[in-house]
């Protein structure tokens, strides 16, 4: 008996250290979040894998879809409302053109109401549904994806622009050239969207612009961070890990528009456009900043996009023969197959990346199936998206030839789905992939699938923090065009002065948020007016007064510009002008006066001549001819037209502020070539060193043998060795870090003889090049370095010895600033101060498992107080440390997520895990009282 109860005693010892030990690792571990490489030992994988056991054929067919709907109304009676609960839509995606958004002062609460009904209606409907006589079965809940499309810059390129924050296009942070300018304002835009309900956003573009190829009324505009592969992918990543820290996780970003549209003559939304470009340019230039986004071996988890937007885009040579051209890529499977098999996707893929299909209601796609427009069955379409590798299959205005309503495609497209589902297994076993990615991608968004981790918070981000991040933005992207600033500074010794008239032109611009929403100004033709009056007027530094400006809108100059006659109040003011303002935006050939200033100066540029003609564009640069840009006195662009942007012109017009953006994109007019902007400043002085911190090198027991440097680490470099080099960081004309990839030649010449004893060959990785020339031959050498077109550098010069240790020394020719890497390549932080966000709420283990520990304990005692009066202290300690026991075994059973337990709910899980906690203390004493019975 006793050698039992030692036993006995030992079992219950040991139970305890392995509690304990258990508990302790779990601390940093949040539920939701990937605790290891591998996607199928994900924690989010294996709760997908058991949500997909319980779903049916219809619910796992309904995950695929995300689809829109009409106005606001989400009745029973409603087409959503249908959708969610016996359809089992994935996700929706609100737009303004359905009358999804309001432009009223509850604008934002509305939009928050909205969302949060949306997501209830979906957690409603969980229980007993019964889709015909023959079929019952149960609705599990599943968050749905509220997605938006936002590109940045307000209307017309995002859908809302009411209730919303505004933010500066792609361009605009471009054209920083400051990666931190990407997170901040990621970041900001990340919360933003969270806090009001979205968990989806189709954002940011990774196309690269080649403006070689833009139709002035089919441009991408500003909607893309620039025309350098590199760029738009540094750009892109932190914008993307922006918006993941901003949103604390509960964003699903994806990247528009695979494999790239930046080389497409035309917008895909009218037409299905055409790109001559074989796979390996590709790779160079339009894949390349999709490669930085999907990279899975980045340290920072939160940089890398969690799917692609497939474009409806053909390329001709994709597959090796430029004569043919292939399907659309998001309807052909061999050409996603063959991009996916790619190293730089096949990883990102395997790991659980989302490919999500363009609209498949867009008049391209209904172009290209129907070019006659007698016959279009939507059916066949969703399911050749669906067979192209498509997980999500994003549906707007897709509408069956023979179907009353796009909600009855929608019903008719998904019940083909299931039916295919039942009848087809390997078409069941496609669906059964791209769900388990979606359901592992709302589990990576929410630990536990509850509606209270889904609703809209509805707060606001920190107004300080986003006017001062707006503000550098705007500053430090504004462009100087035309002329240099020495050249301006010759022809503008100052700013406008008290006695000169001033005549503004703005294209001004409004829009509808809905159908029935007032027509609301996005900006006004006198928004340059009111500022230049709030910094310099009476109010403000009083270099102005408020008689010297008179404002006119586009419309009013095309007026003008069709016949003076019409206008003549203008031909007076602008007689007397000594500054003529223009602000524009982009072309557009939907508004005929955004060409009026090109007809002014191509029908009547006298009127401009002897005027300080300035020009600030708040598109894109490269709208004018160089004829065009002689009769401007200076030509800036903003890139951006919420009002920060507008006060920073009047700024720029007062010299206030001094423009240092750069542009991110080519502008043939003033022969700015990207490229050659891109590529090393000739000017500059490369920096050369030995490179110390390569470990191969390293001797420890030897004594340093750099002449002059001291602190460097002691290494011996003999004859036969390697000598490791590196240089400083390489920049650019706008002296910025040259792109990866940038060719570096180190060479090594004798003195004697100056002739070229060795060259080696090495490429920029974040603009710094490193290499190993060959100690082979005995006598004194030099090593210089040289990048096409910068042919200077710091010589190292080597004295090698048959018998002793070589002798380093550095020279410098002439002296040369310093570089920072990290302020090189992510600019000064401190003008981007991080955007305050709300604590994550995840259910933490470390929490969870101290919290049900020392509940377990105190229920023991409970029971040992508690019973006092009515057994002896030894029955009470049987009793008590049974109820321990159980729920201590309870804890770990849900702690650890053990397979078979369900998950719990109720605030943040705590609710339910105490109780079953309890319910174990209960049942362990029950069976310490039975024990004790059973003796008497």
């Amino acid at each position: 008996m006793i050698k039992y109860m030692r036993f006995f005693k030992r079992l219950i010892l040991g139970f305890f250290v392995f509690y304990i030990l258990a508990g302790l690792p779990v601390g940093p571990i949040v539920f939701g979040q990937e605790t290891t490489d591998d996607f199928s030992d994900t924690i989010y994988y294996k709760k997908a894998i058991r949500t997909l056991g319980q779903l049916s054929p219809e619910e796992r067919v309904g995950q695929l879809f995300l689809v829109t709907f009409d106005e606001t109304n989400t009745d029973t009676q409603s087409e959503v409302f249908d959708l969610v609960t016996n359809y089992f839509v994935g996700g929706l995606v609100l737009k303004g053109s359905n009358n999804n958004f309001v432009n009223t002062e509850t604008a934002r609460e509305e939009l928050c109401t909205l969302i949060d009904r949306l997501q209830e209606i979906e957690w409603d409907s969980k229980g007993e549904v019964i889709r015909s006589e023959e079929t019952t079965y149960t609705n599990n809940y599943i968050p749905l994806f509220i997605g938006l499309d936002h590109s940045g810059g307000g209307y017309p390129f995002d859908d809302l622009f009411n209730g919303i924050i505004q933010s500066p296009t792609l361009m605009a942070i471009g054209a920083t050239w400051n990666i931190d300018a990407a997170i901040s304002m990621g970041s900001i835009l990340g919360g933003e969207l969270s806090n009001l309900g979205f968990n989806l956003v189709f954002s940011p573009s990774l196309d690269v612009l080649d403006v070689s190829n833009i139709e002035k009324q089919d441009s991408l505009g500003v909607r893309t961070f620039g025309g350098d592969p590199y760029w738009v992918g540094k750009f892109g990543i932190a914008y993307i890990r922006g918006l993941h820290e901003g949103s604390r996780g509960k964003l699903t970003v994806i990247s528009k528009n695979f494999p790239g549209r930046g080389s497409s003559d035309r917008l895909p939304g009218a037409e299905v456009a055409t790109i001559r470009k074989s796979l390996a340019q590709l790779e160079l230039i339009e894949l390349a900043p999709f490669f930085a986004a999907t990279d899975t071996s980045q340290t920072d988890s939160q940089s890398i996009t969690d799917g692609l937007l497939q474009s409806h885009i053909r390329y001709q040579g994709l597959q090796g023969n430029i004569r043919a051209t292939s399907k659309p890529i998001s309807f052909d499977a061999t050409a996603v197959e063959l991009l996916m098999a790619l190293p730089d996707l096949n990883e990102w893929r395997k790991n659980g990346g989302l490919l999500v299909s363009d609209d498949l209601g867009s008049p391209a796609v209904d172009k290209f199936f129907n070019p006659s427009g007698q016959y279009l069955d939507a059916r066949q379409i969703v399911r050749n998206a669906f067979l192209a590798s498509n997980d999500i299959l994003y549906i707007d205005q897709l509408l069956s030839t023979n179907d009353g309503s796009r909600f009855d495609t929608y019903r008719n497209t998904i019940n083909l789905f299931v039916q295919k589902y039942r009848e087809d297994q390997a078409f069941a076993e496609r669906v059964d992939d791209s769900v388990l990615r979606i359901l592992a991608q709302k589990y990576k968004q929410y630990d536990e699938f509850l509606i209270e981790n889904v609703l809209a918070r509805g707060t606001e981000v920190n107004p300080t923090d986003l006017d001062q991040i707006l503000f550098e933005i705007a500053s430090q992207s504004a462009t100087l065009i035309s002329p240099t600033q020495n050249q301006l500074n010759e022809e503008i010794p100052s700013e406008p002065q008290l006695n000169e008239q001033i005549v503004i032109f703005t294209d001004s611009l409004s829009a509808i948020q809905c159908d029935a929403c007032a027509p609301q100004e996005i900006i006004a033709a006198d928004d340059l007016q009111k500022a230049i009056e709030r910094l310099y007027g009476p109010q403000g530094g009083g270099q102005i007064s408020l008689n010297q400006i008179t404002s006119y809108s586009f419309l009013e100059l095309r007026d003008y510009v069709s016949n003076p006659f019409n206008r003549p109040e203008i031909e007076t003011n602008l007689s007397r002008a000594d500054w003529v303002l223009f602000l524009m935006h982009d072309l557009d050939s939907d508004r005929p006066e955004s060409y009026a200033l090109h007809q002014l100066v191509s029908q009547n540029p006298g009127v401009l001549r002897d005027k300080k003609v300035i020009v600030f564009s708040m598109g894109a640069p490269y709208y004018f001819d160089a004829t065009e840009i002689s009769y401007f006195t200076a030509y800036y662009c903003l890139y951006s037209k919420i009002p920060v942007f507008i006060n920073v012109a009047a700024r720029i017009l007062f010299q206030e502020i001094n423009p240092i953006g750069a542009s991110p994109v080519s502008i043939p007019a003033i022969a700015y070539d990207l490229i050659t902007e891109t590529t090393p400043d000739p000017d500059q002085i490369i920096e050369l060193a030995v490179d110390y911190e390569s470990t191969e090198i390293v001797d420890q027991s030897a004594t340093n043998n750099l002449a002059g440097s001291e602190e460097e680490p002691a290494v011996i470099f003999r004859l036969g060795d390697n000598l490791p080099v590196k240089t400083g960081i390489i920049v650019d004309h706008n002296n910025h870090p040259v792109p990866d990839g940038t060719v570096v030649r180190f060479i090594m010449t004798q003195q004697e003889e100056t002739i070229t004893s060795q060259q080696v060959e090495a490429i920029t990785i974040e603009g710094i090049a490193k290499a190993a020339v060959k100690l082979q031959q005995p006598g004194f050498h030099e090593v210089r370095v040289v990048s096409e077109p910068a042919a200077n550098s710091q010589i190292l010069t080597i004295e090698i010895s048959e018998t002793e240790q070589a002798i380093v020394s550095s020279i410098i020719p002439t002296s040369m600033p310093t570089i920072n890497v990290e302020e090189a390549l992510e600019g000064n932080a401190q003008s981007f101060p991080p955007v305050s966000a709300e604590p994550e709420e995840g259910n933490n283990r470390l929490i969870e498992w101290i919290m049900a520990t020392i509940f377990v304990w105190m229920v023991g005692a409970g029971f040992y107080f508690g019973l006092k009066h009515r057994y002896p202290m030894v029955d009470r300690l049987v009793i008590s440390c049974a109820s321990v026991l159980s729920g201590l075994i309870i804890t770990l059973f849900l702690i650890f997520d053990f397979s078979g337990n369900s998950l719990r709910i109720g605030l943040s899980g705590f609710i339910t895990l105490l109780f079953s906690v309890l319910i174990g203390n209960f049942l362990g004493g029950f069976i310490g009282w039975i024990y004790i019975q059973s003796k008497v």
